[in-house]
């Protein structure tokens, strides 16, 4: 049977946010452009419209309303630092500093001239902890979330005047790149919907996410440092974000770059609908909850306390024998500070119903609460501490090695401490939740230094999390204009392959991992947006 052909300028691989980005830039520029994502027509937009929307920006107009100082130079120190690149990383140094000093124009301008709005308080995430982070709040919330950019971005596509140069072809898995003396002049995949063959010839820009939606290659690509991969890892990636293309890049001599940096987060949870198997959820881990080991022994020696910075949380919870944990906490801290992150499971912001958001931060998300209490085998709910333990006994036999005297011993020791009062807290959870206080975009959400066992919270809850697959920070290596480079084994020679560019996540979100070994976050969605249109003004000036 003959193949389908297609011809196009401009051949993008992806659905995802970097692609509808590349193909909105081209389209402005009057290139003709083909489209080519694998999921179907309901899902366009990938992993982005199941995300929270935070983008990360540099001294914008909203850091400036709300009195935050921030500059480019102190942007990239704590970029820096977070990273602890390596000696020789001349392109992830590189991008490094080319997306801080782009982020307000390329990113957060672009997106308010395309009708994007954001939350007017900035969040502060990734403050650091034995590594400094961000040292001000650079966490931008998209009203809408991750699907209400996405969705506008789509609208302006479908509605650009130039909508005649663009064809959309959904269920199209690409499978390998077509050279010819030397240049990438088009691509060859399947259509799964009809079991057709297609090639297409044009510039191709690949836009297929990163790696973490295989857990095979998640743990093939495991830090060495970090001993074996947990046994069980959930997926909260995309399920076509297998690494596929990454393949393909390689067999064409193209440099694929520290696969091992990923950002997975430290409390994942089955999620009770899944959309697709070992589907997995990232809750907002509670700030005043107990976070224990598998044994029910709080780690340290410093506690783990979300939002300074998730790496460690990954890295010493993988430090354990057995590579799971527990948060246990009462229903009162649950109220207050219980949340997940994405689009999904945030549907006031999603949806943009102010005063259901309001009433979410004053009242706290009981709804989401209570559905996770009753939908997630993940929750095991009691009204005491050995009720609690036996219920985790039974739950599973794995865990057999929880143990109630530890427990014991981890929440009273903690409470105790509450009970001294704040001018005598020695702990430093309880340190880090008043330094979380202090800033108001916590202070809502965080509770006043609450006891775990208090006959006024109950009942107590424990939430298994396991090590949930989200990102790769590594990639197709690329230059400043988004190119793909060869994988000349002198790193210092490598040279753009023609007609070949690569985006997002599938680049590591810039020259193979522009974040190094830790991502300050918020900097997922905007190095989508910087990377594609970096490609596609490279495109239209060059080919």
């Amino acid at each position: 049977m003959a193949k389908r052909n297609y011809q196009a300028d401009v051949l993008v691989a992806g659905g995802g946010l970097a692609g509808i980005t590349t193909a909105l830039e081209l389209l402005e520029k009057g290139k003709k452009v083909i489209l080519f994502d694998r999921d179907v027509e309901d899902k366009f937009g990938g992993l982005a419209n199941w995300s929270f929307g935070g983008m990360f920006f540099v001294n914008s107009p909203v850091q400036q309303k709300a009195g935050i100082k921030d500059s480019v130079d102190l942007a990239t120190k704590d970029w820096f630092s977070f990273a602890e690149f390596g000696e020789n990383e001349h392109w992830t140094k590189s991008w490094a500093r080319q997306y801080v000093e782009l982020s307000d124009g390329w990113s957060f301008a672009w997106l308010k001239k395309h009708g994007i709005k954001f939350f007017p308080v900035v969040h502060w995430v990734e403050r650091g902890l034995l590594q400094p982070g961000n040292s001000v709040p650079r966490f931008h919330l998209v009203w809408g979330t991750g699907y209400g950019l996405t969705q506008q971005l789509i609208f302006q596509l479908l509605n650009h005047p130039n909508k005649n140069n663009l064809t959309l072809l959904f269920q199209h898995r690409v499978t390998e790149l077509i050279v010819q003396n030397g240049k990438v002049c088009g691509l060859t995949g399947i259509d799964e919907k009809k079991n057709e063959d297609f090639e297409a010839s044009g510039v191709v820009v690949v836009a297929s996410g990163g790696v973490n939606g295989s857990i095979e290659k998640v743990k093939a690509n495991w830090p060495k440092k970090w001993g074996e991969a947990p046994e069980e890892i959930l997926n909260g990636s995309h399920e076509y974000a297998i690494g596929d293309l990454h393949d393909a890049v390689e067999q064409k001599k193209g440099s694929i770059t520290h696969l091992d940096r990923m950002w997975n987060y430290a409390a994942g949870v089955t999620h009770p609908k899944p959309h697709f198997p070992n589907h997995g959820l990232s809750l907002v881990p509670c700030k005043s909850a107990l976070w224990l080991n598998y044994r029910g022994e709080r780690m340290g020696p410093m506690p783990l306390v979300t939002g300074y910075d998730t790496r460690f949380l990954v890295k010493r919870i993988c430090e354990e024998p057995v590579k799971y944990s527990w948060q246990v906490l009462n229903k009162k801290i649950a109220y207050k500070e219980f949340a997940i992150s994405g689009s999904e499971h945030n549907p006031a912001v999603r949806d943009k119903k102010l005063l259901a958001f309001i009433k979410n931060i004053l009242l706290g998300n009981k709804k989401l609460v209570d559905e996770m209490l009753r939908d997630c085998p993940d929750f095991i709910v009691a009204n005491s501490l050995e009720e609690l333990t036996d219920k985790i006994h039974a739950a599973a036999p794995e865990h057999h090695e929880f143990s109630g005297a530890a427990l014991k011993a981890s929440v009273s020791a903690y409470d105790q401490m509450i009970d001294k009062g704040s001018r005598y807290f020695n702990d430093e959870q309880l340190r880090r939740i008043a330094h979380a206080r202090q800033y108001r975009g916590d202070k809502l959400r965080t509770c006043k230094f609450q006891k775990i066992v208090d006959p006024n919270a109950m009942p107590l809850i424990a939430i298994k999390l396991r090590i949930l697959s989200r990102k790769s920070l590594g990639g197709i290596q690329t230059d400043l204009q988004s190119r793909v480079l060869d994988n000349n084994p002198d790193p210092q020679k490598r040279q753009p392959i023609s007609g070949l560019y690569a985006v997002g996540e599938a680049a590591g979100f810039g020259g193979g991992g522009v974040h190094g070994k830790r991502a300050l976050e918020g900097t997922f969605l905007s190095g989508c947006i910087i990377t594609a249109r970096l490609a596609a003004e490279n495109i239209a000036k060059n080919e």
